[in-house]
């Protein structure tokens, strides 16, 4: 392993992408940075940088312990980069995970058997039953 490499077989080589093309893409996309910089998937990443990958709705933010061309086995990531994502990111996603049946995309569909029994769980749990006298036939 050398002391740099470049960005797209990086990401794919430490398991943050599925595929070498993906990470390229994701690159072109603007996802990736290191420091407030977006990169090309040519860009060559050295031990010590920080690299930020941005999946919606987090950015998450891995150091760079060796830079590796080749996909290495799930057990060896952590010898290849540090997860320095800050705890704020976390709870991000955590909240986006719990409020994730409020801001459905439009043209998604109805929602699915798990989305349903969660909307309905939330609706009997803390549900202020203001509208329950209204009757919706009226309108």
């Amino acid at each position: 392993m050398s002391d740099q490499a470049r960005i797209d077989k990086w990401l794919w080589a430490v398991r943050i992408y599925k595929t070498r093309s993906i990470a390229a893409e994701a690159c072109k996309k603007g996802h990736i940075s290191i420091g407030e910089r977006t990169v090309k998937p040519s860009h060559t990443v050295r031990v010590g940088d920080i690299v930020n990958v941005k999946k919606s709705p987090v950015t998450y933010s891995f150091r760079v312990l060796k830079a590796a061309e080749n996909r290495v086995g799930a057990k060896l990531v952590p010898e290849l980069m540090e997860n320095v994502t800050s705890q704020e990111q976390y709870e991000i996603l955590e909240m986006s995970k719990i409020s994730g049946f409020v801001d459905r995309m439009r043209g998604t569909g109805r929602p699915t058997k798990k989305e349903r029994r969660e909307i309905d769980t939330f609706i009997e749990s803390g549900y202020d039953s203001d509208f329950d006298e209204f009757d919706f036939d009226e309108l």
